[in-house]
């Protein structure tokens, strides 16, 4: 059975994984969610990720992060742009999440990266999700 959101997919299994204090999530690969990965590691929202296999159906495998109190450092995460409703934006109307202490994510003519990035490039395309 096909999954229509694989996106929505990843970030629930975040989600979940984070409330139920796993340690790591695996999540189907795809060169998207990679990025999206890559840039959660970056910002600081998950302690690593690593690429299972890279065949076909290959596996993410998300290790995630808490504090010294064993709160996940990952408060929220919601996915915005959807099939169903394409949200997409300017680099001039991009808003910040939470006063900008938390990232919005991009889909751009450059790659997917964050929202600060997208302002600095002067690009907008598809809000993918929002993170806090």
């Amino acid at each position: 059975m096909s999954m229509t959101d694989p996106i929505a997919d990843m970030l629930t299994r975040i989600r979940n994984g984070n409330k139920a204090k796993f340690e790591k999530v695996d999540i189907p690969l795809s060169k998207e969610k990679l990025e999206i990965a890559k840039i959660l590691k970056q910002e600081g929202y998950i302690k690593n990720f690593k690429v299972l296999s890279e065949e076909e159906k290959g596996t993410l495998r998300v290790y995630l992060k808490y504090d010294a109190q064993n709160r996940g450092i990952i408060n929220g995460i919601k996915r915005v742009s959807r099939p169903g409703l394409r949200i997409y934006v300017k680099s001039k109307k991009i808003l910040p999440v939470l006063n900008g202490f938390g990232i919005n994510i991009v889909s751009t003519p450059q790659g997917i990266i964050t929202d600060k990035d997208a302002k600095k490039l002067n690009v907008g395309g598809e809000l993918i999700c929002s993170v806090w």
